[in-house]
């Protein structure tokens, strides 16, 4: 029997997400996804007056591809995948894993040459559609966050159906802040990070592109990062774990990295030269996601966290990096996680997690639950 709660899902997303109208050519693009998950998807864009187009995938395959790639496939896979993109209007994205480390044994020069590719047609997608990426629940997922199965599927249908029109209102004073900011300061245990985000504007990400969703976005002006920053959230990145990762930075360059598998991590951070500069600067706002879990599109979220990512800058706060990669890393804030604090322009923005000056402070967790 059908959770209900699937077509509960498939309506937000695509009714308030993707906005589905009629005559829209919709891409269902699945891995590792219940069937059942997939026909509420359809008849929910059906029911909108769209027209689905169903791509169904499996982790174990993508792999494979990706193992022994070579230059002309990789190239041939773009041609395909981007004529297929080019016909559509609307993109839904559900990624499920039974295996978050599927990846751990396909060698970097090979996912790199893959991610280089493949880098196009997810350009055009950003650029050209609406679009909503989500992951989907498995028993993977639930033990990363160390949860039963059947407890960590009630956190992800309560996370991902949060009214995010509420949290859309909530944001504001925190969008106008961060569009008229120059100087940020980052501070904490191993932390001492500096940057400008003048001019780069600011984007609320409420339920539209991510569900689950909460974050505003900036990006630091590229050669103005100065300083050492030490994350604390661990973080998968093409099928391997990392923790404790250290970046320090000179004139917004990555000068030295460390972490529990350094080889690996500057392996990534070589990929280009974009890589080693970085593309984003976020605030995470959700208030149901307290704890990392090793997947960042729920990680990137976390109430009184932050994130920074290397390499790619977004089109929205463009500082004119470009890499094959963009990969958020999560600084948890919360006294729990040992504290600190964010600065704009020399007043304290947030301290432990909370807000601070007044008109942010509905976005502090408590408050942001009273509201759902």
């Amino acid at each position: 029997m059908k959770d209900p709660r699937f077509d509960q899902l498939a309506k937000l997303i695509i009714s308030y997400s993707v906005r589905v109208k009629n005559g829209d050519r919709v891409m269902v693009d699945t891995t590792d996804v219940p069937d059942s998950f997939v026909v509420s998807l359809i008849r929910a864009v059906r029911q909108a007056g769209g027209i689905p187009v169903v791509v169904e995938r499996c982790s174990r395959v993508n792999r494979e591809i990706a193992k022994g790639i070579t230059d002309r496939e990789a190239r041939f896979y773009r041609d395909i995948e981007l004529f297929r993109m080019k016909k559509m209007t609307v993109y839904i994205g559900v990624r499920g894993s039974e295996n978050a480390s599927e990846n751990a044994d396909v060698p970097s020069d090979r996912m790199q040459l893959y991610m280089r590719r493949m880098r196009e047609v997810v350009d055009w997608r950003v650029k050209n559609t609406r679009w909503c990426v989500l992951r989907w629940p498995t028993p993977s997922m639930a033990q990363s966050a160390g949860m039963s199965t059947e407890a960590f599927e009630d956190f992800f249908f309560k996370v991902c159906t949060f009214d995010y029109s509420r949290m859309a209102n909530a944001v504001k004073p925190l969008l106008e802040r961060m569009k008229k900011a120059d100087k940020v300061r980052i501070v904490g245990p191993g932390t001492d990070l500096t940057f400008s985000i003048k001019g780069l504007g600011a984007v609320p990400c409420v339920g539209h592109h991510n569900v689950p969703d909460g974050e505003v976005f900036s990006c630091p002006v590229k050669a103005s990062v100065e300083g050492v920053i030490q994350f604390n959230a661990p973080t998968i990145y093409t099928g391997t774990k990392f923790e404790n990762i250290r970046l320090v930075f000179k004139k917004g360059k990555i000068v030295q990295a460390e972490a529990n598998n350094t080889k690996k991590l500057n392996e990534i951070l070589d990929t280009d030269e974009g890589s080693r500069y970085l593309g984003e600067f976020s605030l995470g706002i959700n208030p149901y996601i307290n704890e990392p879990m090793g997947d960042i599109l729920f990680d990137e979220k976390i109430s009184g966290s932050l994130h920074l990512a290397v390499g790619r800058a977004y089109d929205e706060c463009d500082n004119g990096n470009r890499s094959a990669i963009h990969w958020d890393l999560v600084l948890i804030q919360r006294p729990e996680w040992g504290g600190g604090e964010v600065w704009f322009d020399g007043e304290l923005i947030r301290k432990d997690g909370k807000f601070v000056p007044k008109d942010l402070q509905k976005l502090n967790p408590e408050n942001l639950r009273k509201q759902h």
